[in-house]
């Protein structure tokens, strides 16, 4: 008979570590790192602000603005993205989108793969346990 886990910051993180270890191998012939991938998905939609792409990943990675500007500058290495003409925004690039396109498909695989026959209730409740674990922990981190 096996024993049902205990929700806490154990679980969560195995199954974020797992989830993130898939989407890792399956980036890694585009040579990308995981916070370039969120930078990628944050650009997707057009332009973005240069500090509202720092703050955004900052707030999602916990890691400082120096190691985003890392992340952006690897990007615009790889001429993924590209400043806007204003400077201030950047933008993706024909082939930032291709690779974001590529990442869309390995996610969406993946999301298939792991969640296929959770029942929607059981999935919507386990969203919105979680959106609450993080808004408390992103809270003690501001406090």
């Amino acid at each position: 008979m096996s024993t049902v886990p205990t929700l806490n910051g154990q679980v969560i993180g195995q199954a974020h570590y797992a989830t993130r270890a898939l989407l890792e191998r399956a980036v890694a012939p585009l040579g990308l790192s995981f916070g370039q991938v969120l930078a990628l998905n944050a650009l997707a939609g057009g332009p973005v602000e240069r500090d509202h792409l720092t703050q955004r990943i900052t707030s999602t990675l916990k890691v400082d603005a120096p190691a985003v500007h890392e992340v952006i500058a690897g990007l615009v290495d790889a001429h993924l993205v590209r400043d806007d003409t204003d400077g201030a925004r950047i933008r993706l690039t024909d082939t930032g989108h291709a690779a974001q396109a590529r990442v869309t498909d390995a996610v969406s695989g993946i999301t298939a793969r792991l969640y296929a026959d959770i029942p929607a209730d059981e999935a919507s409740a386990a969203a919105r346990v979680l959106t609450l674990v993080t808004q408390r922990a992103n809270a003690e981190l501001a406090a």
